[in-house]
């Protein structure tokens, strides 16, 4: 059975889906403030699909990043731009007991695939 496409997530509307940076038993084990490498992507029962951050009607999306000065990607304090990389490549999850958000993404190199898995802090939310 097909499952329908997951709706496209604006900056607003992510700061709706997802719930405060505090969690429960169930997601506690889950704690990345950066982009961290989780081996395998998660999902059911651990985390629930709620979203995506990739446009479908764009082939590739920019790979622009949108840091502040002395940030990279990977500081967790590093805005959560929606349409910059690797952002607009993610897929929004949160946790089925108290609805924190998780961004995942696979990143893809010549000879790896990385499954990446960030926790969202709205407060960091920013188109």
């Amino acid at each position: 059975m097909d499952q329908p496409p997951l709706p496209l997530l604006t900056a607003d509307t992510l700061r709706t889906a997802v719930g405060p940076v505090d969690g429960c038993p169930h997601c506690a084990a889950l704690r990345c403030d950066s982009w961290e490498s989780v081996g395998v992507p998660l999902g059911p029962p651990q985390l629930v699909a709620v979203g995506t951050l990739r446009d479908p009607a764009i082939d590739e999306p920019i790979y622009d990043e949108r840091l502040e000065p002395g940030m990279d990607t990977w500081h967790p304090r590093a805005p959560v731009a929606v349409r910059h990389a690797p952002y607009n490549r993610a897929t929004v999850w949160c946790c089925p007991q108290c609805r924190r958000g998780f961004l995942q993404y696979t990143e893809h190199g010549g000879y790896y695939v990385d499954h990446r898995l960030r926790m969202i802090d709205p407060a960091l939310i920013s188109d």
